[in-house]
């Protein structure tokens, strides 16, 4: 995507404004399954949390993605979009029985991840395949050292209730057909996130019919030049050649699964704001742009950082500025950035916009939310459009006073 053409898109469809390019997310698609080329069974699930407009999930469609969902809307989304209910994966956490069960009646694979739900679902539906999701007391993101102090999570069942767990299943005599980890986000370390695997195998073992291994996903990209990624390429080859031993080992060619988000989205999107301040202070710069953490609430959750780049400005000579949104309270994308020179009016670019961003927007402020933008095959297409007055009120119910 090059200033011009996004220049004209902020034209054409206004701003803000959320874009996406197909081309990247293929490519980020094809990266992973070449670099697991080796393996006979691979299984791509998209996350859907990370990016969940429909015409992205047709896209991951036609590449030949499965989904990962963690909520029925979402599973409901993925088949609208076009996806067998046999290619999407149900890993929620903390819903209620009824809803595992009502996602379990559309056909689509259920991951548990609490003993609880496991022995009631295993008690009214044996025969009904379950992933279990066991958690490894392995942090993989952003940690170089092997961590057990991932005890305390709420996600999945940890390897020290593996006991209780063969007892829940020998019991109800439930269907195992498959066992998923969960390790954390932005893996650094592959040693980590494959000494976590080890356990998931050893754990793998007391299950006979297995059709699937779900090692989730947490890979890591980049935020700006230099910046460390995940290195996909080596995880792969090491991965495979460990997965195929097993596999041979445990007399059956099995499935591997990954459930990347990010790592198919985030690189692929950008996000566009307009400046419509620039304001000195006694100590700072501010560039004041016509949006807010209601539309890309990262860096205020967690001090996420994206690159921001003038694309109205591109050669000017770079300043400090604070890029701050038009929310009635503390609202900072960025701290004393060097950025090109900035003018009002000038359009920033936002990177690694694709992932977990347009998904957490709000109505805040009772502030429409943007519209979003898919470059396919060199064409800008809108996919969604910018909210009216209509959308805020839509579902509220005025009484009379």
């Amino acid at each position: 995507m090059n200033n011009k053409t996004l220049l004209q898109i902020a034209e054409d469809f206004g701003s803000p404004v959320y874009v996406y390019d197909a081309d990247t997310i293929t490519s980020q698609y094809n990266r992973l399954t070449k670099a697991f080329s080796t393996v006979k069974n691979l299984k791509l699930n998209y996350a859907v949390k990370a990016l969940s407009n429909i015409s992205v999930l047709k896209l991951f469609n036609s590449l030949g993605s499965g989904l990962d969902t963690v909520s029925i809307q979402e599973v409901q989304l993925g088949l609208k979009a076009g996806f067998k209910p046999e290619d999407i994966i149900f890993t929620p956490n903390g819903v209620s029985l009824e809803e595992i069960e009502n996602v379990a009646k559309l056909g689509v694979q259920i991951n548990i991840d609490n003993l609880s739900i496991l022995e009631q679902f295993g008690t009214k539906h044996p025969k009904v395949p379950v992933c279990i999701r066991i958690n490894p007391h392995v942090m993989a993101g952003g940690n170089t050292n092997i961590s057990v102090g991932h005890i305390d999570s709420k996600f999945g069942i940890s390897i020290h209730q593996i006991p209780l767990l063969l007892r829940i299943v020998e019991n109800t005599k439930m269907n195992i057909n498959g066992i998923h980890m969960h390790t954390g986000s932005d893996i650094l370390d592959i040693d980590v996130f494959l000494y976590a695997s080890e356990i998931l195998f050893e754990t793998a073992k007391n299950f006979k019919d297995l059709e699937f291994i779900d090692f989730g996903s947490g890979f890591k990209v980049p935020y700006k030049a230099g910046d460390i990624e995940t290195n996909i390429e080596e995880l792969g080859k090491k991965l495979s050649k460990r997965f195929n031993t097993f596999c041979k080992n445990y007399g059956k060619e099995l499935t591997l699964a990954f459930e990347p988000g990010k790592f198919l989205v985030s690189e692929a999107g950008v996000f566009l704001a307009k400046v419509n301040v620039v304001k000195q202070t006694t100590s700072t710069v501010f560039a004041q742009v016509d949006s807010g953490f209601n539309h890309l609430i990262r860096p205020m959750l967690y001090g996420s950082q994206h690159e921001i780049i003038n694309i109205s400005n591109p050669k000017g000579r770079e300043r400090f500025y604070s890029v701050v949104g038009y929310i009635c309270e503390t609202d900072t994308f960025a701290n004393n950035r060097r950025i090109n020179q900035i003018n009002e009016g000038d359009i920033l670019c936002f990177k690694n916009a694709g992932a977990y961003c347009f998904t957490m927007a709000s109505n805040y402020n009772s502030r429409y939310r943007p519209a979003e933008v898919l470059i396919y095959q060199g064409k800008p297409q809108l996919i969604r459009k910018r909210e009216t007055f209509d959308d805020i009120l839509n579902n509220q119910v005025e009484i009379n006073f």
